[in-house]
């Protein structure tokens, strides 16, 4: 995906990603099931977001609405080329950092299981049912709390949508957050299936046809 209009993150962000992402998400509904512990929760979210970032740089895209950074957009482009031995590096390193930490900071490993438990709510493969490789998957769009209710979000998620439909794409998304399903249905967005594994959690599994 290009976007002139808004700000491309770079590495030397990643700080204030892990920041913005860790705010965002202390209270989401998955993070909440899979790291029931409040403090083991604070304590692990920035080192999870900031694996999560220095993977997201090498392989898809990451936006935000100005340098200031008080809403991102990571964007995997699936319509696009990529270089396969690179992608799964990338992912294996994130794999291999993200466990360390979950061990490092719950050493009775209840978490590292409740992760195992929960990789079907982490690892989007819902959209392999799709069989549509012309599409953008949405795996953040995250708002600072504070700045919420300024149009950020709707600036994001529109800069997506106007590619997608210039590019004639499909848009999928996850959210695990019944609140969030009717904003993206404002959007032109439809639930595809329902995904409730484990945990007593739904995930809303969205998509946006080819227009």
């Amino acid at each position: 995906m290009d976007s002139d209009r808004l700000y491309r993150v770079k590495k030397e962000d990643v700080e204030k990603l892990k920041e913005l992402l860790t705010e965002c998400f202390a209270g989401d509904p998955l993070y909440c099931r899979l790291i029931p512990d409040g403090e083991t929760r604070s304590r692990l979210l920035p080192e999870l977001f900031e694996c999560d970032m220095e993977e997201f740089l090498e392989t898809c895209e990451i936006y935000a609405d100005s340098p200031d950074i008080n809403g991102i957009l990571v964007v995997d482009d699936e319509s696009q080329p990529y270089n396969a031995f690179h992608y799964y590096l990338a992912e294996a390193a994130a794999v291999l950092k993200t466990d360390g930490y979950l061990i490092k900071e719950d050493p009775s490993l209840k978490t590292f299981w409740n992760f195992i438990q929960g990789r079907e709510y982490l690892n989007s493969s819902w959209t392999d049912r799709l069989n549509q490789e012309k599409r953008l998957h949405l795996i953040y769009l995250a708002v600072r709390p504070a700045m919420q209710h300024h149009g950020i979000s709707s600036l994001l998620l529109r800069e997506a949508i106007d590619y997608a439909d210039k590019n004639r794409l499909m848009i999928s998304l996850e959210t695990h957050n019944v609140s969030n399903v009717k904003f993206y249905e404002h959007f032109g967005f439809k639930v595809f299936s329902i995904v409730e594994k484990r945990f007593h959690l739904k995930q809303y599994c969205m998509i946006r046809e080819i227009k």
